[in-house]
């Protein structure tokens, strides 16, 4: 006989979009998601804390927990509300589509530095909005002879590619502000020392090429869609498209 154990864990989604068997009170979903996110953008994830979070929304401590179990709750209703500003244009071919999947995430991830910093399981959640901007992209890949499996594999490859740019990114725009740096030249000059020391094995000759010649090294809107254009090339090649 099956038991209330046995039962699936109902989603924080699921319980959001049954009514409210009360009549609407002034704390919502989307006020919190709101306040924690704004707290996260200024001060980082370690400052969300539901007691802060309620002394943002200045209700009682216990009043958030109307709608969210604890703070796992709160870092997906966080990911939902900010990947609202995440919308494809319509009528793109799969091409144009990618890009601006990728240049829009780019952007969202760069608003909200947190984003990188997630654990795996807020990283992976299921939310409206993420599922809606996975939507948009799968349907421009459909139509194109593609399996489905081809279709999936293409849109993470995508995906990859900007979570990897973008740790790298968001790592040195953290460094920056931690440290009190202006920009990149400013950060080379702190490295100077490490780095000097590694030319001088001679270890190195392809790397101290690039930095002795290379013109775009704090260019990192050019960097990133250079780096876009050759996956897009790699695909479209690779799957005849």
């Amino acid at each position: 006989m099956a038991t209330e154990e046995d039962k699936p864990r109902e989603s924080l989604w699921e319980r959001l979009e049954r009514p409210s068997p009360t009549p609407r009170q002034t704390l919502s979903p989307q006020r919190i998601a709101a306040a924690a996110a704004a707290v996260a953008d200024a001060e980082g994830l370690e400052a969300i804390t539901m007691r802060r979070l309620a002394s943002e929304l200045g209700v009682a401590p216990m009043a958030p927990y109307r709608y969210v179990a604890g703070k796992d709750d709160v870092l997906e209703l966080m990911v939902d509300h900010v990947y609202a500003d995440l919308r494809l244009p319509d009528g793109l071919g799969w091409r144009e589509t990618m890009r601006a999947l990728a240049l829009g995430t780019r952007d969202l991830m760069l608003r909200h530095l947190w984003l990188a910093q997630l654990s795996p399981q807020a990283r992976l959640s299921l939310t409206p909005n993420r599922m809606a901007v996975a939507e948009q992209a799968l349907s421009a890949l459909d139509g194109l002879g593609l399996d489905a499996d081809a279709m999936m594999s293409v849109f993470r490859a995508v995906d990859a590619y900007v979570a990897g740019a973008l740790n790298y990114e968001s790592a040195v725009l953290n460094l920056l502000r931690e440290h009190g740096w202006s920009d990149g030249g400013e950060l080379r000059s702190e490295l100077a020392p490490q780095m000097t020391w590694h030319m001088r094995t001679g270890r190195y000759p392809t790397f101290q090429r690039y930095l002795r010649t290379a013109i775009r090294k704090d260019d990192t809107r050019w960097q990133f869609e250079s780096g876009l254009t050759y996956v897009l090339d790699g695909i479209a090649a690779e799957l005849g498209i």
